[in-house]
């Protein structure tokens, strides 16, 4: 379960951010996770409640945005969401895509006290 190795990378950064700006109490963070990042959203967020507890972080939230895919089509010049990992462009059936989004994981916006 890499959501572990995951969810310590991201409780490192709050951290250092925290320190940085003199935070004491950490109310939540938003992170965005790309539908293509290997990321289970569930397991993240397990993952992130084991490591909190019994911490001074145990109780902040973690709220996480799912971004889609998205992809550019070179032989329509199109870009689109991709649904339902059909990787063909949905104008002109062309299966030369381009991904260019939702690969993604990033701390968008901490909230702190």
């Amino acid at each position: 379960m890499h959501e572990m190795s995951i969810a310590q990378g991201i409780i490192d950064i709050v951290r250092e951010e925290m320190q940085k700006h003199n935070a004491r109490v950490l109310r939540s963070i938003r992170v965005s996770i790309g539908q293509m990042s290997a990321v289970v959203p569930e397991a993240l967020s397990f993952c992130f409640n084991v490591i909190t507890s019994g911490t001074d972080l145990e109780g902040a939230e973690l709220i996480m945005d799912i971004i889609p895919i998205q992809g550019y089509c070179p032989d329509c010049k199109r870009e689109f969401t991709v649904e339902d990992y059909i990787f063909e462009c949905p104008f002109c059936k062309g299966t030369d895509i381009k991904i260019t989004g939702g690969k993604d994981l990033s701390i968008v916006e901490l909230e702190v006290d």
